[in-house]
């Protein structure tokens, strides 16, 4: 390494909550004793793990997955970690990367398939400025953004009336060219940045939204395709901080137009053959059939993994396009799974459509690889396909076996009652499903304690 000018070796690892933390080590000080045997850090100061009666926990280095840091100074590599319990050397159970590990390996052991590959479709938005504060006497949030037809008295630094005057409307902003389209640059230098990373990028475009966009990448293996997820958010966002801009993947930081969501294409291999192809529904095989029957089973508890904050569920409410109802469809888009439209038998896979891009990627990939898994073992049928338009049915029609969970809380409720089928080959255990429906238990409360700026409007006067 230091013969090729690398300085440093960043050592990244993702905590509960899916946020990426780092250590940076001097190459100089590196050997081949801690690329074996990992680096110690303190596990009680990442939230939801250990107590600092027992902290001490192990970074053990992936050399499988080394990717160049192209926003460092100094030269660095970035080398995926495992967590570890130096007690017993075994991975901590708690540790998302290393539950990904072990739903890969469940699935070789289960016979069902060989290879699980996934293809997400995460969006998110750009905006030039956002500010909010949340305190005893005062709670408020503040979106400025050129695209925003919302901040038209704003002045934009660098932006000009005219180009201010080509804005989306709103649920208006699919698939415009510039000018109404600012951020084509910005989302190129993007999806550039992801190949100099290893990351295959395929496309990028405006989304429904003002500021919204996506861009896609190819489909890959559970563990990697989590890791590409982190190198994705980790682009986007000094991307968009290194040209002035601010980006976000919450799933619904604008009422009244679209959220954001991240659509999870998954496909099934045996021996180099794709197993989803056949000849019943959407030219789909019956273990197909069954794998959407188990996630459609488990949907809502799926849900505190795929949906794992309180604004997840400002986006799954009927009317913006987010898929609310438990039901599968090969043309309809308001379903909870939709089977594209492919001509090559070998690109044959289902598309799960409620999931956002505030999850953790290892967690959520492998809670749905988890339940895809336990409906083909116990031959879940998911019944009929639903090909009318869902955001239709009466209310008397909307029984709640039908509808995704309507809140983080209902949610973890879900999780608690519903969790045998992601302890199988204990990839998920009691011990970390727990703690985990504890941290985002501690998230829920934070939220509906404290006074609302709509309640105020709604009850100041009363």
């Amino acid at each position: 390494m230091t013969n090729q000018g690398i300085q440093y070796l960043d050592f990244r690892f993702t905590d509960s909550r899916g946020l990426w933390h780092h250590m940076s080590v001097k190459t100089t000080s590196i050997d081949a004793d801690m690329i074996a045997n990992g680096i110690t850090f303190d596990g009680s100061s990442i939230k939801g793990w250990k107590e600092i009666d027992d902290s001490d926990m192990t970074l053990k280095p992936d050399i499988s997955h080394v990717v160049n840091d192209p926003f460092s100074e100094s030269p660095t590599l970035i080398v995926f970690c495992n967590i570890h319990d130096p007690k017993d050397e075994t991975p901590y159970t708690r540790d998302p990367r290393s539950i990904a590990l072990r739903a890969e390996q469940f699935l070789r052991q289960s016979k069902v398939a060989d290879k699980a590959y996934f293809g997400p479709e995460p969006e998110f938005f750009i905006f030039d400025k956002v500010e909010f504060d949340c305190n005893a006497q005062n709670a408020f949030y503040r979106i400025h953004s050129a695209e925003g037809s919302y901040t038209n008295n704003q002045t934009f630094k660098g932006i000009d009336q005219p180009t201010l005057s080509h804005r989306p409307l709103p649920k208006g902003g699919y698939f415009p060219v510039p000018p109404i389209d600012s951020e084509h640059n910005l989302r190129a230098k993007m999806l550039s940045t992801l190949a100099d990373m290893g990351v295959a990028g395929e496309k990028h475009h405006h989304e429904v939204a003002a500021g919204q966009h996506e861009i896609g990448f190819s489909y890959d293996s559970l563990t990697r395709t989590a890791d590409n997820l982190q190198i994705f958010k980790y682009v986007v966002h000094n991307v968009a901080v290194e040209n002035g801009k601010t980006a976000t993947f919450m799933p619904k930081p604008i009422f009244g137009d679209n959220g954001s969501g991240m659509h999870v294409h998954q496909s099934l291999w045996l021996n180099d053959a794709p197993i989803f192809p056949g000849d019943k529904y959407a030219n789909l095989s019956e273990s197909a059939l069954y794998y959407i029957g188990g996630i459609l089973k488990h949907a809502r508890a799926l849900n505190a993994f795929t949906n794992p904050t309180t604004n997840s569920y400002k986006r799954l409410v009927p009317g913006y396009e987010a898929p609310v109802y438990l039901a599968y469809s090969a043309r309809n888009r308001s379903a909870a799974v939709r089977i594209p439209h492919i001509l090559n038998p070998k690109a044959r896979r289902i598309e799960i459509r409620f999931p956002d891009p505030s999850s953790n990627p290892y967690l959520a990939l492998s809670a749905m690889l988890m339940a895809g898994i336990d409906g083909i073992l116990n031959k879940i049928h998911p019944g009929e396909a639903m090909d009318k338009n869902l955001y239709e049915f009466k209310p008397h029609e909307l029984t709640p076996d039908i509808i995704m969970s309507g809140s983080l809380k209902e949610a973890l409720m879900a999780l608690d009652q519903d969790r045998e089928f992601l302890k199988r080959g204990d990839v998920f255990t009691d011990e970390q499903i727990e703690a985990y429906i504890a941290l985002k238990n501690e998230e829920v409360l934070a939220v509906t304690e404290v006074p609302h700026p709509k309640e105020f409007s709604l009850y100041y006067s009363l």
